[in-house]
């Protein structure tokens, strides 16, 4: 179905609907009793676009609604740390920063990355629109600028002599809804021998292993290689080397730089060859993905349903921003679930967007053992399952529910 929207991306391509997720809230907009009469819902709908094959929402929320006030701090996470930890090691070796270069990072949160470069003596900056998140960083030394990233602020940057020789942006580019002027400006900040290393959800994983629940008003756009090759084109930066990784359950890392300073290596030549093997320029690549998803919704449902009339008690883990679309599309609230773990103290007290469950720290699993607990944080399963060891022990189970339902 087409609603005769334009692509963000090109102009010139009509969408067409890949996936109707319904009226969701906020995914991020965690509420307290008296924000119940008033939260905010918007239509979400996966679409694509026929020409550049760019996947998007069709409706936008303003940034300024989404990050000014933010929830997420990225040190929460054990295996985001230690991930950020090798990746700027990595940077810094494979591109030889020292105490002469500038890394600037987008979205920088609350300098959980930037951290490691200040440690090897590396000169940084961070760009982080959330003021809460901003302050923490700045209260560890990280100077951070409040403010969102686009052409105008990379230009002003750059007048004042801080162009940067690494430009990093983990799970921000999606975010961006204007993303021609991302890329202009990191076209406009970079040096003349610069590297961007950008990370985000790849979508070839997105779509094969069906993470639906990634979809959500922050996450403007689902990218593949075939769809960025023109964008950068379009500015006169050039993809040089992909790296594709586990974390958040498939994530792709694309290095790019002006247009005529390096060669495209194998890894990105190769990755494009194998998205036109898939058949991603073409529109029955998405027609599966709705069904597959209805597929597993009602394979989830079914067990929840099987689990209740057995008496069956069941939480979840994780209030996260693809926890909440999973429980808002698959319409599990307080009828199913009693309460919803999750580590970050930020977030506890609080209720989940649309469903409005109670958000509880961790040892509420140890407190009152559920018999099963629905693990939306599915991505980092690995963290989790260890450090909720003591409530397996006791006979607690796990629901993991993408890519396929199974209990562990």
């Amino acid at each position: 179905m087409s609603d005769g929207l334009k692509c963000r991306s090109c102009g010139e391509g009509t969408l067409s609907e890949v996936l109707d997720l319904g009226i969701q809230p906020l995914a991020n907009n965690l509420l307290t009793e008296a924000d119940l009469e008033k939260e905010p819902k918007f239509p979400l709908r996966l679409m694509v676009c026929e020409h550049c094959w760019l996947m998007q929402i069709s409706e936008i929320v303003p940034p300024v609604d989404l990050f000014s006030d933010y929830l997420y701090f990225s040190s929460f996470s054990d295996t985001m740390l230690e991930h950020s930890r090798r990746a700027a090691h990595q940077h810094t070796e494979d591109f030889s920063l020292g105490s002469e270069n500038l890394v600037v990072e987008i979205a920088s949160n609350d300098g959980y990355l930037l951290k490691n470069f200040k440690e090897l003596n590396i000169p940084s900056l961070g760009i982080e629109p959330a003021a809460n998140i901003a302050e923490v960083a700045e209260k560890e030394g990280i100077e951070t600028i409040v403010e969102f990233f686009g052409t105008p602020l990379a230009q002003k940057l750059a007048a004042e002599g801080r162009g940067a020789d690494l430009i990093l942006g983990n799970n921000v580019f999606a975010h961006a809804p204007e993303t021609n002027d991302f890329v202009g400006g990191l076209k406009a900040l970079l040096n003349p021998n610069g590297v961007i290393a950008l990370e985000f959800p790849y979508g070839v994983h997105f779509v094969e292993r069906l993470e639906f629940d990634t979809v959500y008003h922050e996450h403007v756009y689902y990218f593949t290689l075939t769809a960025l090759n023109p964008l950068f084109a379009r500015h006169g930066l050039v993809i040089f080397r992909t790296e594709q990784l586990s974390i958040h359950g498939g994530s792709l890392r694309l290095y790019a730089c002006h247009a005529g300073t390096r060669g495209i290596e194998d890894s990105a030549a190769d990755l494009l060859n194998d998205e036109s093997s898939r058949r991603v320029n073409k529109r029955s690549y998405y027609d599966r993905f709705a069904t597959s998803v209805d597929s597993i919704r009602n394979d989830l449902l079914a067990k929840v349903t099987q689990l209740k009339a057995a008496g069956k008690s069941i939480a979840a883990y994780g209030a996260s921003a693809k926890g909440s679309t999973l429980l808002n599309y698959y319409g599990l609230g307080a009828d199913s679930l009693d309460f919803v773990a999750d580590r970050s103290t930020h977030k506890q007290g609080k209720l989940t967007p649309g469903t409005h469950l109670p958000i509880q720290p961790p040892e509420a699993l140890l407190q009152e053992q559920p018999d099963y607990a629905l693990l939306l944080t599915w991505n980092f399963a690995d963290e989790i399952l260890a450090q909720q060891q003591a409530y397996r022990d006791k006979g607690g189970q796990f629901i993991i529910p993408l890519p396929e339902v199974k209990v562990v």
